[in-house]
């Protein structure tokens, strides 16, 4: 799904309604009608009496706002829509649309003031469709004592396009802002649903289109994409009802060091939770014991060590070598430590790969002095580095503008060859022809270690099925920062940790694969 700055969205609506002929009125009823359905469909679901108040404001937001009346009143429920009057103030559109809201028997009503408006709402839900995504500034006045109220109400608000006062392009808001349960963004999602506080302020975002034909949105060239489960799900591996394990990828992951086998058993029961079929994990000789009590289903392999020192040894390359070739996909980095021999193997390694593989953690580090293995011919390779391990490989700051970042991780992605998946909140994934993709699931709960072991194990785990490397990064962080997100509704963020993602990471598939089964 296509990403937009508030710009961007008025271009294209522009387009659609002067060089194609869509009446501005008409992408209004579409709009209004797909949120109605929604809220009918996916928010109340069951028949009964239900109460919704809608509040307006003067612009086109508002125009959708009397549109979802409408349609709401139709399909059976109670409905009244409190707008700033006078009608004659409302935006063109918007005023049509107050019109037909009327002729369709809706109670609608005129406030000039807060004082005007009931102390409670007799209603189930809140409607906010005050502001929409071309707001930027501080609400005043009436507006603002509107927000004030309508947070007040201790209802499930559902915001059109946007949480009115919120700036769509940065996520932050100045003064007072509607705090929503639902927002259905409008067409295509704004980046300010994407960042922090925004996503956070929107609740669950779902994305309704209101007929921009998709020539249009071709013909600006967007390169920047938000991950939703509508891209996910076509993605996942398929699964043969009569396959075996060795159908399902074979996964080789080159991890562990003394103090930080937790890091290389994260990931492999990671992969093993994400549909493998075999997971082996190479490991120094003298931490094997470890990882074979630690792991049960995972398979590991003693590799030599430097001196029992817990580190992989430069001898162990041709064996590592081997187990690659009889692998599907390879994992290298959690908890490999930063011995000087460790890293001088890695340096080896990675020229002479023969398999998709995921680079992280440690073994991103060491590349810091030497890049020439990132620079030579290998495999598409995914690289996962957090802010921190990406200027290692760099040797750039990173930027703070959004843009310039976006353009920067696009640059080493094609310098690397390779699929980049920067690891910060929203999670950002930069392909080599220059594409981006933001995946804004996730919460704070998961900023403990071992997080993004468990990411590079899912990720592994899709290579080893057959997924190219951006299919399997999209997938990967999608499932990741869902599985958070379950596990934090269960026990909450503060006491969240790596394993608990990894233990709702069944419930996270089959409800994605429902999902697939309810769209067949």
């Amino acid at each position: 799904m296509k990403l937009v700055t508030a710009e961007l969205i008025r271009n294209i609506d522009r387009s659609a309604i002067e060089k194609h002929g869509i009446p501005g009125i008409q992408l209004m009823e579409n709009a209004g009608r797909g949120i109605a359905e929604r809220i009918k469909y996916e928010i109340i679901i069951e028949q009964g009496d239900w109460k919704i108040a809608i509040i307006c404001g003067k612009g086109n937001n508002g125009g959708d706002g009397f549109v979802i009346g409408r349609y709401l009143r139709k399909f059976g429920y109670g409905i009244v829509i409190y707008y700033p009057g006078p009608a004659e103030s409302l935006s063109p559109d918007a005023h049509i649309n107050l019109d037909r809201a009327i002729k369709a028997g809706v109670d609608t009503i005129d406030v000039r003031s807060i004082e005007e408006m009931p102390e409670y709402f007799e209603a189930d839900y809140i409607v906010d469709a005050i502001f929409g995504t071309g707001f930027s500034g501080v609400p005043r006045g009436l507006m603002a004592d509107l927000i004030e109220y309508i947070n007040r109400q201790n209802l499930d608000i559902i915001s059109v396009d946007c949480p009115s006062g919120l700036n769509m392009d940065t996520g932050k808001h100045e003064g007072v802002i509607i705090k929503a349960k639902y927002t259905f963004c409008l067409a295509l999602p704004k980046y300010g649903l994407c960042y922090s506080p925004g996503r956070e302020i929107a609740g669950i975002i779902d994305n309704v289109p209101i007929g921009i034909p998709d020539e249009v949105v071709q013909s600006f060239n967007i390169r920047e994409n938000l991950i939703l489960s509508s891209m996910v799900i076509p993605m996942l591996p398929i699964r043969k009802p009569d396959g075996h394990k060795g159908d399902f990828g074979k996964l080789f992951i080159l991890a562990g060091s003394t103090g930080l086998t937790g890091a290389a058993a994260l990931c492999a029961m990671a992969s093993a939770r994400t549909g493998l079929g075999l997971v082996t994990v190479g490991c120094p000789e003298s931490l094997n014991h470890i990882l074979e009590i630690k792991l049960t289903e995972p398979m590991t392999y003693p590799l030599p060590d430097v001196a029992n020192k817990g580190a992989l040894a430069l001898r162990g390359l041709g064996e590592i070598r081997k187990k690659i070739t009889e692998s599907d996909a390879v994992v290298i980095g959690p908890g490999i430590g930063r011995h000087h021999e460790t890293k001088e193997l890695i340096q080896r390694l990675i020229p002479s790969l023969t398999k998709p593989t995921l680079i992280d953690a440690d073994g991103l580090n060491a590349l810091e002095k030497n890049r020439e293995p990132l620079l030579g011919e290998h495999p598409k390779l995914i690289l996962t580095p957090h802010p921190g391990e990406f200027r290692r490989i760099i040797d750039e700051e990173i930027p703070s503008d959004i843009f310039a970042k976006y353009d920067l991780v696009r640059k080493y992605a094609q310098m690397y060859n390779a699929v980049i998946v920067l690891k910060e909140s929203p999670t950002l994934i930069a392909d080599t022809d220059g594409e981006i993709y933001l995946n804004s699931n996730g919460n704070d709960g998961m900023a403990t270690g071992g997080t993004g072991d468990v990411l590079s194990g899912i990720i592994g785990s899709f290579l080893a099925q057959g997924l190219t490397p951006l299919h399997a990064a999209i997938c990967g962080v999608y499932l990741h920062g869902f599985s958070g997100d379950l596990a934090a509704e269960k026990i909450g963020r503060r006491s969240l940790i790596a394993g608990d993602l990894i233990n709702n990471l069944p419930e996270t598939i089959y409800f994605l694969e429902e999902k697939i089964k309810k769209e067949l």
